[in-house]
């Protein structure tokens, strides 16, 4: 009786891991992968020494209206390996991600935000988050910190993180390491766009450890309009001194805020803010992730207007209205 109930688990876990997954955005959004190389720096992380620091860049961004092209595969060649929990949650190859390679950037001068993942995490693991903040007109650099990820691809081949770059007794190291990063990522998107890249308008948005770059990477980047925490917080001279730009923080638990403005999400868990709350996950392994008990796509869907009606406030100057939601609450604020 208990075999034949676990075999029937088995084989639903298994259908239920090849049914399609969208995470297709509000609008008509393009997406590009590249490698970018800054030749500035050495690669602290990289097992061999003098190495620049190589970064595998994904961009999505608003594209033409009626514009035409193949929709991008989420995690095409060796970004397969990104795929951990075999049959029981959903393929990657059954990924809907409703955008398109190659095609034309809509007119108009977009606000440029760069996306940071948490660590360990990939800049493709947040598509849902970064498609549907370039539907709201923005142009969203994800940036995959090379060798602090589990995974990432640089010339087609995976490189795995080292122990250099993921050790959890290197938080500052890590920060300093990710938020120049992002300020590169920024300078080269700027560059890369042209005229569709509004270079005053620049914002920073993480998740977790990549959270505590983007409030550092703002903090030193003149031109930054603000920042966006995903269940992250303000570390260093940002948690003693503030911020001094605008700042959210998105937390999936009860925190009190050193700066900036705070806000919970009830019953969201630290992968809520990821593309893991969209994947079909087989209910044994879904207990041991940290995905909590809201609805997945709900979760997704506050991130996304929150963070989007935020950035467009801050890249404005304009004063910002949280969103109505019943699941999220606004936390307190430390006084310093």
């Amino acid at each position: 009786m208990v075999a034949a109930a676990v075999a029937g688990l088995l084989a639903y876990a298994r259908v239920q891991s090849q049914r399609a997954v969208s995470l297709a955005p509000s609008g008509p959004v393009g997406r590009l992968t590249d490698l970018w190389v800054d030749r500035s720096r050495t690669d602290q992380f990289a097992p061999l020494g003098g190495t620049p620091r190589m970064l595998a860049a994904w961009v999505w961004y608003p594209a033409a209206a009626g514009a035409r092209g193949p929709e991008s595969d989420y995690a095409p060649g060796e970004w397969a390996g990104l795929h951990r929990f075999g049959w029981a949650s959903t393929a990657l190859d059954r990924v809907r991600t409703g955008t398109r390679d190659g095609t034309p950037v809509a007119q108009g001068r977009f606000p440029v935000v760069v996306l940071l993942p948490d660590l360990g995490l990939s800049a493709p693991q947040y598509a849902a988050v970064a498609s549907g903040l370039a539907a709201r007109g923005n142009l969203v650099v994800g940036v995959t910190p090379t060798y602090s990820s589990r995974l990432t691809v640089i010339d087609g081949r995976p490189v795995a993180a080292s122990a250099a770059g993921s050790a959890s007794g290197r938080t500052d190291q890590l920060v300093a390491v990710w938020a120049a990063d992002a300020r590169f990522a920024a300078q080269r998107a700027a560059l890369q766009f042209g005229s569709r890249a509004d270079r005053a308008e620049i914002a920073y948005v993480g998740h977790g450890l990549g959270g505590t770059a983007a409030i550092e990477a703002c903090r030193l980047d003149g031109r930054c309009a603000g920042a966006v925490s995903l269940d992250g917080a303000p570390g260093g001279a940002a948690a003693a001194d503030g911020l001094g730009r605008p700042l959210l923080l998105l937390n999936a638990g009860t925190t009190a805020a050193p700066a900036g403005r705070a806000f919970t999400v009830a019953g969201a868990g630290r992968l809520s803010f990821t593309d893991f709350a969209a994947y079909r996950v087989a209910a044994p392994l879904r207990r041991t992730l940290p995905l909590g008990t809201i609805d997945g796509r709900r979760a997704l869907a506050i991130t996304i207007d929150y963070t989007g009606t935020f950035l467009r406030a801050a890249t404005r100057g304009k004063t910002w209205q949280a969103p109505a939601y019943p699941e999220v609450r606004e936390a307190t604020l430390l006084s310093r």
